[in-house]
């Protein structure tokens, strides 16, 4: 039965690049501050929704929404990023 040839030994291995920079954990502002945002975003809607469209600013109308959505993908966005 023929053997098969493998790896040359002679030829290096493969070694994984070194990482440089040590992962900082986030201060500690950062976990209320996402948690404000989604919770801001959320109430910011559902005020909307409940008020029939006249609260929380209700001369700009569904702009509301663009509000309350920006809220919640600013602390979503944080999420992400925490440590």
């Amino acid at each position: 039965m023929p053997e098969s040839k493998g790896r040359d030994h002679k030829a290096s291995t493969y070694t994984p690049p070194r990482t440089s920079k040590a992962v900082e954990p986030n201060p500690t502002w950062w976990a209320p501050v996402f948690i404000t945002l989604l919770v801001l975003g959320l109430l910011w809607i559902v005020v909307y929704y409940i008020s029939e469209y006249k609260y929380p600013i209700g001369s700009i109308g569904v702009w509301n929404l663009g509000i309350g959505f920006v809220l919640l993908m600013g602390g979503f966005i944080m999420t992400m990023r925490w440590r």
